[in-house]
């Protein structure tokens, strides 16, 4: 019983000395700062060589084209893929 006591006391002065102490407050040393700017100056310090031109080879298609192409491209791929999938499992089966 007089262990249970004396660390009772122990905890009680480390709690009353913890709350004792001076501390600045730290809310107001993490606050942000502004980072906010007018929309004026955020667009104004853009590069004129940064704005997109036009294409000078004058190789640009019709985007509904464009998606066909890859379409069509894919569907190659795919099916080359697929071929090669089948041929490489009759080639593991044989194996077996």
């Amino acid at each position: 019983m007089n262990k249970i006591t004396s660390f009772t006391l122990i905890a009680a002065a480390a709690v009353a000395l913890a709350g004792c102490g001076s501390s600045d407050k730290a809310s107001e040393a993490a606050q942000a700062d502004n980072v906010e700017m007018p929309a004026e100056e955020a667009v104004s310090s853009i590069d004129e060589s940064a704005a997109p031109v036009a294409d000078a080879t004058g190789t640009a298609t019709d985007p509904a084209a464009a998606a066909s192409d890859a379409a069509a491209s894919a569907s190659t791929s795919a099916a080359t893929a697929a071929k090669a999938a089948e041929e490489a499992t009759r080639a593991a089966e044989k194996k077996m």
